[in-house]
């Protein structure tokens, strides 16, 4: 497996998590697939998912056993952000930090990006 340098930051929170609910998933070959795509309110979309089939060009993170990844155009708008989790009753669950969001709407599932 090629391990390239990895745009997001996993948080030892989220780490944790992640691993709980992929054991519940029961997939053998499972990994976290970060990214984005285009929709949502506020332009483009986070992705987060449980997926088994790797894509040519992907970024890989390698945590203890734990694989992350992440497509190359995705890692253009989500260079620098943290990928972190919070079991809070209000607000709570998974969210990323990104520098690159100029404005996020209000449920934090989208971004509008910077202007590159």
């Amino acid at each position: 497996m090629k391990t390239s340098t990895f745009p997001i930051t996993i948080t030892e929170a989220a780490e944790n998590r992640v691993r709980q609910l992929l054991k519940k998933d029961g997939r053998e070959n499972a990994f976290l697939r970060l990214g984005v795509k285009g929709g949502g309110c506020s332009g483009m979309e986070y992705v987060m998912k449980f997926d088994d089939r790797e894509l040519p060009g992907d970024l890989v993170l390698e945590l203890d056993g734990l694989i992350v990844r992440c497509d190359a155009k995705s890692a253009v708008f989500l260079e620098g952000a943290t990928f972190d989790f919070t079991g809070n009753l209000m607000s709570g669950g998974f969210k990323f930090d990104n520098p690159n969001a100029d404005r996020s709407c209000g449920c934090g599932t989208s971004f509008t990006p910077k202007d590159r």
